[in-house]
């Protein structure tokens, strides 16, 4: 049983019924009782002059029958509360046709309306509503005005005391009135609903809607809503709505923390309605089939049945068997040399996991899996969210291996996280080799570039009277610009790199740019910078306040020799003759001050050092630190910070044989020769047997001389074609090796290809990378 919500206020109150309708009055107030607007608004209807018969007369014309799904049947006919003939189940509820009655009702407008009960059961009448009382509810709105579009037919009604504002239900959506579905169902109108109060609001920046990840104003508004047990979690109302409708009472909770009691308790006080129903995901038909068929396929590198990987043969050698760990990966029994099905088998990943954890627990040193390795439920602390797809028992097992302390994250699984915000929707960047950094900034500049979208580069030659354009590589594209910013003027230092003060750059807003520029790579996928000092990443972490500068910060010839003598000073006189002589500076940069004793000496050396590293750069570092909180990645690092100091602060590890030949996949049947001969060239090349590096290699496939920390995308592969020489396509990330009848050939083969496209490559970029 549903109560009734409290009734709207009357446009004009009347103290008693007239004689007339007292008995609809005792009618009504037999259901259950009335206030005094409700009261009031029902005897107001006879000051119109017009009987309940006259309003609506409904005439039984066939046997009762609601049709629900019918176009033709229901959705050209107006709902008999708002007049409407919109059929909106998120917006309006479920639409209902009667057939006997001819009356069509939207289930909110049914829902909401303030002088009606549900007194049938659930099958009768509509939705429990008896078509009686729905003809008396109908009649007496037919009396009330719509403060909103001015129209009869105004059903609901603000609870607040002495407010008249009546409304339909379509209207006071239209107006940000609040609907309660729960409890007496009340209304307010736009000037009584409740809201969301927030003591202190330190949110200077927007934040991603948790659901859709669209930026929004963290503000609380109509339209925008906060979680009461997520601090940081912020939701369109309309994102809020559809979730709750597809999750259902069940299943509706917050998208952090998984709460569902007092997230549920605040959603139903704001307004939004959560239907009591299973989730839809849960009501499709054979929705977990899959969990119920046994992994049959040969996953190892080289299967050896000629019937093909899916051949499974129970009783014999090519029986498949299953990882005895994740239970999603399998071999025949022949191709890993098992004599047995009883004989214990691991995949190459869990095994990893299992028995390699000296190698695990370094992993910040390791390459970077690829983002494809990676599973969802890394990504997540508690249950995976519905809209996300599902996994088998299996794979959920193996991402909790493979994710050890959920406390601790890794690089490639936090860049998956920041990967979630980069949308189908592509942004095209023309971008001209022979000057890089200006034409990305164009592009990044332009009004209409969004960072949330996928980058799709396309190389032009101003010296191209025809205008043509190239496809280009994204991850190049971006290696490029990290090169370009760890040799620019905005930084200074050897290898371990600060901010420097250029007021050019200042002036044209270049560090903030910067800033955005590295953000945005990270998330799409380019390589790590590798060239932070220490210093300068600890003051994004934790602030320049909590940061102590060393000697090597500083790239200032003269200012390093001063620091130096004034620490190896031997006595006060000493000492004070150096701060005689660099009187000026020191009075210029704040740091003069009275010597007294020898131990003065190490506050002026930290005053000088302090200033010069950190108070010097203030403004630069300020406006590059703004940039980097592009797709939050700045607030990320300071998360994790231990995650992100290796690909800050250190180039990535030198590669390897296994490495490579790990990291790139066979494409469809390739030549076993050929195959064999590409191991035994990657061996070579690690031994310096061969005039070419594996970041060579690398560079030749994909464009970029390590493995980024969001991975490759696509996944790179290779393939074995009859010609004569290597391709490299760095737009898919393939490399096509060559079918020679020798080794001797295909490494000559190789060598002379790779070595003469990197030299002219960087013959035709030497005069623009150091601009």
């Amino acid at each position: 049983m549903s109560p009734v919500a409290a009734d709207p206020a009357p446009q004009e109150a009347e103290p008693s019924a007239p004689s007339g309708l007292q008995a609809e009055v005792d009618e009504f107030e037999s259901r259950g009782p009335l206030d005094g607007a409700a009261r009031g608004r029902l005897c107001g209807s006879a000051k119109e002059g017009k009987s309940d018969t006259t309003v609506l007369e409904l005439v039984p014309s066939a046997p009762c029958k609601m049709n629900e799904n019918k176009p033709g049947a229901s959705q050209n006919l107006a709902c008999v509360f708002c007049r409407k003939n919109d059929d909106c189940p998120n917006k309006y509820g479920e639409k209902k046709t009667n057939e006997k009655w001819n009356l069509t009702v939207h289930y909110y407008c049914l829902l909401m309306s303030s002088g009606i009960w549900q007194r049938g059961k659930e099958e009768e009448g509509v939705y429990g509503f008896l078509i009686e009382d729905i003809r008396k509810e109908v009649n007496r709105a037919s009396k009330l005005k719509c403060c909103i579009c001015k129209k009869t037919g105004a059903s609901i009604g603000c609870v607040t005391p002495r407010c008249k504002r009546s409304y339909h239900f379509p209207c006071g959506l239209q107006r940000e009135c609040i609907f309660q579905f729960t409890g007496n169902f009340a209304s307010f109108c736009w000037k009584h609903r409740p809201v969301q109060i927030i003591t202190s609001n330190n949110y200077r920046d927007s934040l991603p809607c948790t659901i859709c990840l669209e930026y929004l104003e963290p503000v609380p508004t109509y339209s925008i809503l906060r979680s009461p047990c997520c601090k940081n979690a912020w939701f369109h109302r309309d994102c809020l709505q559809v979730q709750a409708i597809n999750a259902g009472v069940f299943f509706f909770r917050c998208t952090i923390c998984n709460n569902s009691d007092i997230f549920q308790k605040e959603m139903l006080r704001m307004g939004i309605h959560i239907p009591e129903k299973d989730a839809s995901w849960e009501l499709e038909e054979n929705a977990y089939q899959e969990l119920l068929q046994h992994y049959e396929h040969c996953d190892v590198r080289r299967c050896r049945c000629k019937e093909g990987r899916d051949y499974n043969a129970p009783d014999s050698k090519w029986e498949i068997k299953r990882c005895q760990c994740c239970g999603s990966s399998g071999t025949h029994l022949a191709c890993s040399s098992l004599r047995s099905w009883e004989q214990n088998w691991e995949c190459l990943e869990c095994r990893g996991i299992l028995y390699n954890s000296e190698d695990f627990q370094k992993a910040k040193k390791h390459t970077l899996p690829n983002t494809n390795s990676v599973g969802i439920t890394d990504c997540l602390l508690e249950e995976s969210s519905p809209k996300l797809p599902r996994q088998s028992p299996g794979a959920q097992h193996k991402d909790l291996l493979r994710q050890g302390n959920k406390f601790r994250k890794e690089v490639s699984t936090i860049m998956v996280e920041l990967g979630f915000q980069i949308k189908k929707k592509t942004k095209r960047l023309w971008i001209n080799k022979a000057n890089v950094w200006n034409s990305a900034l164009d592009g990044f500049r332009n009004q209409n570039f969004n960072p949330s979208y996928t980058i799709e580069v396309a190389y032009v030659d101003e010296n191209d009277n025809f205008g043509r354009e190239h496809p280009g590589s994204k991850q190049e594209f971006l290696s490029l610009l990290m090169q370009h910013l760890e040799n620019s003027p905005m930084f200074e230092g050897s290898l371990s790199k600060n901010l420097s003060l250029n007021s050019q750059v200042l002036k044209e807003n270049l560090y903030y740019e910067a800033g955005k520029i590295l953000a945005i790579s990270l998330v799409h996928g380019g390589p790590s910078p590798g060239f932070f000092s220490k210093t300068l990443y600890n003051c994004l972490v934790y602030g320049p306040e909590n940061t102590q500068p060393i000697l090597d910060d500083v790239s200032d010839f003269d200012v390093a020799q001063i620091i130096i003598r004034v620490k190896t000073a031997t006595n006060v006189a000493d000492l004070n003759s150096i701060v005689n002589e660099c009187y000026n500076y020191l009075e210029h940069i704040g740091c003069l001050r009275l010597i007294t004793s020898l131990s003065d000496k190490y506050m002026l050396a930290k005053d000088i050092l302090v200033y010069h590293v950190i108070k010097r750069v203030q403004a630069p570092f300020e406006s590059f630190k703004q940039g980097l909180k592009t797709l939050g990645v700045l607030e990320k690092i300071q998360t994790y910070p231990e995650a992100f100091y290796s690909i800050f602060c250190h180039k990535p590890e030198n590669l390897t044989a296994k490495i490579l030949s790990d990291l790139f996949t066979v494409r469809t049947l390739s030549d076993v020769q050929a195959l064999g001969f590409w191991n035994s060239y990657l061996q070579a090349v690690e031994d310096g047997k061969s005039a070419v590096t594996m970041e060579d290699i690398l560079i030749f496939a994909t464009g970029c001389s390590s493995i980024p920390p969001a991975g490759f995308k696509p996944t790179p592969s290779i393939e074995c074609l009859h010609m004569d020489f290597p391709v490299g396509n760095k737009c898919n990330n393939c490399l096509a090796l060559p079918i020679t009848n020798t080794y001797q050939e295909f490494q000559e083969n190789m060598d002379f290809a790779i070595r003469n496209t990197l030299r002219l490559e960087k013959e035709g970029s030497s005069h623009y990378i150091g601009h």
